[in-house]
């Protein structure tokens, strides 16, 4: 509760990706697909959003009483322009920077494991960079889902566009399922909570 007595408003989750069947398997849309697991495991449907390129989808996390009003949003432009819908969506829903909540793909992290964190680098993810300039801020929380680096001498932009290997596939439900559990879990029990959660996880 706040000092007025009232609770505060609601998260924004935002799954990062490209628009179009093109891009929809690919590493770079991981962060939609989680969002993708997280609509269909309440049974709720994305609609076209008021006043920004997304689609969006109202909820409600936890249990009646003490559950947290969400809005999950899937940007529909392409990923290094995610921060106008970003800023659009926040300020359409009166959600200041630190609930606003990026579901992302991460080379810097092992695939099969999924890290949280408030703020700091974007560390050359493009997606990210542009929702910073357009909040004018680092500070907001990311759930991180690795994809691991490219191997060899491939290109990181060709490894992250490129659809998850068959060995990866394999477990792709896996990882998306804990990238949903940890929304979940950053937004009912919080940041430090959540970390100590999901970053004591071993990769499978």
């Amino acid at each position: 509760m706040t000092e007025s007595g009232r609770r505060p408003g609601p998260y924004l989750v935002v799954g990062l990706g490209n628009p179009g069947s093109k891009y929809a398997a690919t590493r770079h849309n991981v962060g939609q697909m989680v969002l993708d697991h997280i609509a269909d495991a309440g049974g709720g449907r994305f609609a076209a959003a008021r006043r920004a390129q997304a689609v969006v989808l109202e909820g409600r996390l936890g249990l009646p009483g003490s559950d947290e009003r969400v809005i999950l949003a899937k940007t529909t432009t392409y990923m290094n322009v995610s921060g106008g819908p970003v800023k659009a969506l926040a300020a359409y829903y009166d959600i200041p920077a630190e609930r606003v909540i990026a579901v992302h793909d991460e080379v810097d992290i092992p695939f099969d494991a999924v890290r949280l964190k408030l703020g700091g680098g974007e560390g050359g993810h493009n997606g990210l960079r542009d929702i910073s300039k357009a909040l004018g801020t680092k500070d907001y929380l990311r759930v991180r889902v690795g994809v691991g680096r490219p191997p060899g001498s491939r290109d990181t932009a060709d490894h992250v566009l490129a659809p998850f290997s068959s060995t990866e596939r394999r477990s792709l439900e896996m990882l998306v399922s804990d990238a949903a559990d940890a929304v979940e879990s950053l937004i009912l029990e919080g940041l430090t909570a959540a970390q100590q959660r999901f970053h004591s996880r071993e990769t499978r």
